[in-house]
């Protein structure tokens, strides 16, 4: 069953690049990865939200996004609230609109 993961991120001023940059090659090396796409909400804020195969594929490419994370941690702000740097969601898909 398709699943879904999106993870938020506030980037440092100035460090835009270097973020986008640790994402490039991201769909080309992680096996079950359908597609992904990098949000730009404004004043510095971004979010992944990636299609999976399954959950599986995705629970099989954590190690893979944890050095990925672990790549570009440096270029992150806190989200407060207790989060740390990331706040990630994941799940299967509930209802298919289109």
């Amino acid at each position: 069953m398709t699943a879904f993961n999106a993870v938020r991120f506030k980037v440092k001023p100035g460090m835009e690049t270097a973020f986008l940059d640790a994402h490039r090659n991201v769909a080309a090396d992680w096996s079950g990865l359908r597609h992904a796409n990098i949000i730009a909400a404004g004043e510095g804020r971004y979010c992944i939200i990636a299609e999976w195969e399954s959950m599986d594929a995705m629970a099989a490419a954590r190690p893979q996004m944890i050095a990925t994370l672990n790549s570009f941690r440096h270029t992150l702000d806190d989200l407060g609230g207790g989060l740390g740097v990331t706040d990630p969601i994941a799940g299967t898909v509930a209802l298919s609109l289109k």
